[in-house]
């Protein structure tokens, strides 16, 4: 059974204990055959001379069962009713008659209260009919076959409820497969943003910074090849974007770099903005596992955006501490004195997309003004981190 039939199945379980209500091509249907009986008790009333009480009795229970459209208690309780007002008479036959072909309605609509009343009721008819407590006397062979009545219309009624209830829940399943199909286009969507954030954004800054120095005699060169370079990789990762949202799932096989890599690329990256880099730590510690190392190397890349772009004059300093039940990375940079930034702000998603990595793997995240720095502070709990690949997984769709 799949979730989805265990969830429908845990909704619909006592699906008995419930009123239905009949479609729109079923109350055509009851009604169209309604319409027949009644058009023939009326012929019969209209022809039949003077015992008309027969006739009226067969057009009013058949009435009453054009009422289970709107209540099926309503049309259960007159159809009660009208037969033990017809047991007064000598004319009872046509009530039992369509009493037994209500066993169909009952069972398809009714709830379980309703079908064991209904059941007990027509069982207490037939009982006056055959003892003779009742005027009608309806031998046990005609009795019977009014039972048998019952017994078919009955059946159909619990398939057409089952096959009812088969149908909404395919509607369900339906449903449900259209919603997560929706969800795993959103997913996609956002995957591909982040990516599109964390790879392009910030080759795009290095180039928004460099272009800035192209007017400086002393800088152009250095300042073209960072452009160049910058391009490249920008151009290489957004087809390597492109080539992994086609070929593969969101989120697996990416190659998300290691912790000195990411930190070597970012030190190039501050000395061509002027800064230089202070490392305390030892990024080859063999404490340091895979997971938590492609979650810091990210909060890494993305920290260096958001250096290049807002960082005041000074030094950077990466600080990492490996500890045995968990690594903390703290990142520090000056702040800048003056309020407009070298590269123009963005909406924070930066900020939010590492949160959201580190938070992932049960760490502790925060970013703010410490003194006269802005510190970007990881921690993450050994014990908590799941295996490489989970944590690429994580990482990249957070």
């Amino acid at each position: 059974m799949t979730r989805s039939d265990a969830a429908f199945t845990a909704r619909g379980r006592g699906w008995f204990n419930q009123t239905e209500r009949l479609n729109r091509v079923e109350c055509v249907v009851l009604l169209a055959l309604l319409a027949v009986m009644v058009t023939f008790d009326v012929i019969g009333l209209v022809t039949s001379g003077a015992n008309h009480l027969d006739h009226l009795v067969s057009v009013v229970s058949t009435l009453t069962l054009a009422v289970y459209i709107w209540s099926p208690l309503v049309a259960t309780s007159l159809l009660g009713v009208t037969v033990a007002l017809s047991l007064t008479t000598a004319y009872a036959s046509a009530s039992i008659t369509a009493g037994s072909l209500a066993a169909l309605l009952v069972l398809r609509l009714a709830s379980s209260p309703l079908i064991i009343a209904y059941f007990g009721g027509l069982l207490l008819a037939t009982a006056a009919v055959t003892s003779g407590i009742s005027p009608s006397v309806i031998a046990p062979p005609e009795m019977a076959v009014y039972l048998l009545i019952a017994a078919v219309a009955g059946s159909i009624g619990v398939a057409l409820r089952t096959a009812y209830v088969r149908g909404r829940r395919l509607e369900y399943q339906l449903a449900e497969r259209e919603e997560h199909e929706r969800q795993a286009i959103v997913a996609e969507r956002r995957w591909i943003a982040g990516e599109l954030h964390d790879s392009i954004a910030h080759q795009l800054t290095i180039i928004s910074l460099h272009t800035q120095l192209l007017d400086d005699d002393e800088m152009r060169d250095a300042s073209q090849e960072a452009i160049r370079t910058a391009a490249r990789k920008a151009l290489s990762d957004l087809r390597f974007i492109i080539r992994l949202a086609e070929d593969a799932p969101a989120g697996t096989e990416v190659s998300a770099g290691d912790l000195k890599a990411a930190i070597d690329e970012a030190r190039e990256e501050f000395r061509g903005a002027g800064h230089s880099v202070v490392l305390e730590g030892d990024l080859h510690d063999e404490g340091i596992p895979r997971g938590a190392e492609i979650v810091l190397a990210r909060v890494v890349r993305e920290s260096a955006t958001n250096i290049i772009k807002y960082a005041g004059p000074g030094d950077v300093r990466f600080v990492l501490d490996v500890q045995p039940e968990a690594i903390t990375m703290t990142i520090s940079s000056p702040l800048a004195t003056g309020s407009t930034p070298r590269v123009a702000s963005s909406s924070g998603t930066g900020l939010n997309r590492m949160a959201g990595r580190v938070l992932g793997v049960s760490g502790e995240f925060s970013a703010g003004p410490v003194g006269n720095e802005w510190q970007v502070r990881t921690y993450l709990p050994l014990g908590s981190l799941p295996n490489s690949h989970e944590t690429r997984v994580a990482g990249i769709g957070a």
